[in-house]
């Protein structure tokens, strides 16, 4: 008898409906074909101990079960729940097995037939609506996260006893894991309703108002930044305070998000959606395809997983030239593609790099308090560890100076990162607007194209001889005059008026220090 079942399968970010066709007839053997990995392979074993071991029984005769299409790779231990039922369907153990192909289901089984949380379950729960499938059978750990923002009727089980009685017993009309969002693609903004932040907060930060003024920007306009100083300047304090005035998610961020996550297995069980922006800070040992993402079934690596969020790079010169480069690619056109012999796979990898280095090997170079005991050039060959292409795409570089003494030991709280917030979320809503009329999704002045920048980034006539001068004196590329356009668009955004004026370029060509020509000797 053939019976037909369906699960998913999550190549990059998206899911892709597999059909898992389970024929029993006469003869011996079981095989599984339709290039299955060795954990689907091994489903056969779980899957008959989980039969056994819940009263019902393995058919002796010949079993194929095919997994199709047959031309993509099936990888991962949750076809294992399919596999059951279409065999159980197949055998004549369920009284209407034709029902099995109205429902997608997925879970690892253990040999007692207890049903283990799987991956990707918000990528399978948006595929399953859209082929229009009953309903959708997954763990009970992935039901809230598979009901976010889909009408699909979700049901939540944890045992392999569960879903044959949902089947034998006609229980699938009532859900029994109701959807926690509205219909179709729509989201509950109560969800994102941010929490009470009890994190770092910049008003414990003494001093460096001028930074905080440049992060601010940065903030606003999702521009990439450096931080230059000596050790204990607090490059490290004020990147781990950024996050606190980072405008919250949107509810399509927050789904994107959430998607690249759950595919990583990095979703927290009891978080269905990601409500904050990623901060990601790799060590600086981190491999080139730790950070690009990869494997022989590509996963999302570092620079995907801060999507939507910020990915801190501290000590940005001691990471290897390798790793440091696959992110020039990503930079430009937020994502990434991961190519290997068997399947090619595009993450997405829209993030605010923000990255921190001495300026020298001994690190005190410029410092008013101790002397550098770098011989001559070590500084310039500290700085070509990163490459000129790379600096190219940081908007900001900021060199941090020493707070004073006077000001270490005042007790007033400084501007808290609240009120900061609130004027990027201002800065954010404007931009909104701006860019609102277009299909492309673009969330902040960053991430303007060219023909977008010659829209929203006219100059008059004194701001054209100020950046002219500024290229011809620092040797600026055309990359670097494109992001002082959009950084003078932000100060401008911020500031709350239309055209952008000689002094908002003025202030965006003063956070270029790494394009002075004279700076590293």
């Amino acid at each position: 008898m053939l019976v037909k079942t369906f699960g998913s399968a999550v190549y990059g970010v998206e899911a892709i409906t597999i059909t898992i066709e389970v024929n029993v007839t006469e003869g011996l053997h079981t095989f599984m074909v339709g290039l299955p990995g060795n954990a689907v392979r091994e489903s056969i074993q779980r899957v008959e101990g989980a039969i056994k071991s819940n009263g019902y029984y393995m058919p002796r005769t010949k079993l194929v079960v095919n997994l199709a299409p047959a031309n993509l790779r099936k990888s991962g231990s949750a076809f294992d729940l399919p596999i059951a039922l279409g065999v159980l369907g197949a055998s004549g153990q369920l009284p209407d097995p034709h029902v099995l192909k109205d429902y997608v289901m997925m879970g690892e089984l253990g040999l007692d037939g207890s049903i283990q949380p799987i991956m990707g379950a918000l990528s399978i729960a948006i595929q399953s609506r859209r082929d229009h499938f009953a309903g959708l059978i997954v763990p009970a750990q992935n039901a809230d996260e598979a009901s976010i923002g889909n009408s699909l009727p979700v049901f939540a089980v944890s045992h392999l006893r569960e879903v044959i009685d949902l089947f034998k017993k006609g229980a699938l009309a009532a859900p029994a894991a109701p959807a926690v969002a509205g219909s179709g693609d729509d989201l509950r903004s109560d969800l994102l309703v941010a929490k009470a932040d009890s994190g770092p907060d910049f008003s414990e930060v003494k001093g460096q108002e001028g930074i905080k003024r440049a992060l601010e920007i940065a903030a606003a306009g999702g521009h990439n930044v450096i931080l230059i100083g000596s050790p204990g300047v607090g490059k490290t304090m004020l990147a781990k305070r950024f996050p606190s005035i980072l405008p919250p998610l949107s509810l399509l961020e927050a789904l994107e998000t959430t998607k690249i996550h759950s595919i990583a297995g990095k979703l927290p069980g009891h978080i269905p959606l990601i409500t904050q922006r990623p901060f990601r800070s790799p060590h600086h040992t981190i491999s080139s395809i730790a950070l690009a993402g990869g494997g022989s079934i590509p996963q999302p690596g570092e620079i995907s997983l801060a999507h939507n969020g910020v990915l801190f790079l501290d000590e940005l010169p001691e990471f290897t030239r390798n790793a440091l480069e696959v992110m020039r690619q990503p930079m430009e056109d937020r994502k990434i593609t991961v190519s290997r012999a068997k399947m090619t796979t595009d993450f997405p990898a829209s993030f605010l790099l923000l990255a921190s280095m001495n300026p020298c090997p001994c690190g005190y170079r410029n410092s008013p308090d101790k002397e550098c005991s770098c011989p001559p050039g070590a500084a310039q060959k500290y700085i070509n560890k990163i490459s000129g292409p790379l600096l190219d795409r940081i908007d900001l570089h900021l060199e941090v100076p020493p707070v004073p003494f006077a000001k270490l030991s005042d007790s007033r709280d400084s501007e808290p990162s609240s009120a900061i917030r609130g004027r990027v979320v201002a800065a954010r809503e404007v931009q909104s607007r701006r860019f609102s009329p277009y299909t492309e999704v673009i969330h902040c002045n960053a991430q303007m194209n060219s023909r977008q920048l010659q829209k929203f980034c006219r100059i008059d006539a004194a701001g054209e001889s100020l950046l002219r001068t500024a290229m011809e004196s620092a040797s600026l590329s055309a990359r670097a005059r494109e992001r002082i356009l959009k950084v003078g668009r932000t100060i401008a955004d911020l500031a709350g008026v239309t055209d952008i004026l000689p002094e908002h370029l003025a202030e965006a060509i003063q956070y270029r220090s790494l394009d002075k020509q004279d700076w590293a000797w």
